[in-house]
Formats: C-alpha cells, structure tokens, sequence
C-alpha cells in the first residue's frame, strides 16, 4: 500500500503534460465526426462510450495520440482518428475541455459503498483513495492528465476499470489504474462507478 501510495505521489509530480494550446474554434469543426459517439457537445448518449464534455485537456490529448499510434487499443475508433494530427487531436481537446459537464445522478444503493471507496480507498485490500488522483469532487488532476470522472457513464467507467484488471488496457502511467483495478470486485467497480456518476463538481 505505501509503495503504491508513494508511486501515486512521484507520478503526479513527474508526469505532468505541457502541450501547445489547443483552437476550441478550429476543434469544433474538427469534432464533427466524433459527435456521432460522442454527442455534440461530448456527451455520449450511450454508456458504452464515454463523455468528453469538461474533460482534462491534457488526458484528452494523451489518450486520443495513444489510440492514433496504437499504445491504447479501442476498436471502435479504427480509422477515425488515424489521420489526424497533434495540433487537430490538440484542436479537439481545447473545444471539448470547454464544454459544461454531464451531470449524472448515483444510484442510492450503490452510493454509500461508492462513497467509501472513491474518498478512503480499502486499507485491507490494498486500494487506494480515488481522490488522490481524480480529486474530491472528480475533477481529475489536468497537469498530470489524470482524468475527470465526475458524470461519466457508469458503464463505461466499469468497462475502464475491468480493462485495466485484465491487462487489454495499459497505458496507464507506471501501472497505476492496473494495480489498483486488479484489487477490486466487479461489485465494488460497479459502486465507485456509480458515485462518481453522481460527482457534479462539488465535495459530496
């Protein structure tokens, strides 16, 4: 647990993402082709594909280069994002950084687990606060392009998290998200998800 605790601590100090703004304007019309997954104004109306809306800059960017040069593998985004480059992938980021977040409701019966998990983590278990990373109010950390979860669809945060137990997601910075997730039952991913669906920006 303090080994992981500390590697937490030395990420978000070394990891910190400078990147060249982004054009929100220019990012707009470049986003077209995402709005079909992806809501125009990045909020998805399915679960299984996440909301962008209000979203770090720099984990926008991250994520969005690693499925264009294959570090993250996400089938569903074959051929879309092949041919873009930095500065439209950069373009991108700034418009849906800018847009208002979606705003979710948890469901009472998974809330309180939920609760417990994302601020005080299982000492017994090994699992770590989420707040450490994605903050209180499930901001996210934008300088270390830790992400906003605060919204996100509950589907698609357990899909994420399932990912990350198993190994097809990886990119995660020094194995951090792999080595907590490997830790968690799909019911206690299922509880953390739905609480930080119900985070509208404030300590809840």
């Amino acid at each position: 647990m303090k080994k992981l605790l500390l590697g937490l601590t030395l990420t978000v100090g070394i990891t910190g993402l400078v990147h060249a703004a982004g054009d929100p304007v220019a990012g707009e019309q470049k986003a077209a082709v995402c709005a079909a997954c992806h809501g125009a104004n990045g909020v998805s109306m399915v679960p299984n594909w996440p909301n962008l809306a209000g979203q770090g800059f720099n984990y926008l960017v991250k994520q969005t280069i690693d499925i264009r040069d294959g570090r993250r593998a996400v089938p569903e985004m074959v051929g879309i994002v092949d041919n873009l480059s930095d500065q439209d992938i950069r373009d991108i980021a700034a418009f849906y950084r800018q847009q208002p977040a979606n705003l979710g409701q948890a469901d009472p019966a998974l809330a309180e687990r939920g609760r417990d998990l994302y601020r005080a983590g299982d000492l017994a278990k090994g699992i770590p606060a989420c707040t450490a990373c994605h903050l209180p109010n499930g901001g996210g950390n934008g300088p270390a392009a830790f992400p906003a979860v605060s919204g996100q669809h509950p589907t698609y945060a357990v899909n994420q998290l399932k990912a990350f137990r198993n190994g097809t997601r990886d990119n995660d910075p020094n194995a951090m998200m792999r080595l907590i997730a490997e830790k968690m039952s799909d019911a206690e991913m299922e509880a953390v998800a739905s609480y930080m669906y119900g985070l509208h920006g404030t300590n809840r």
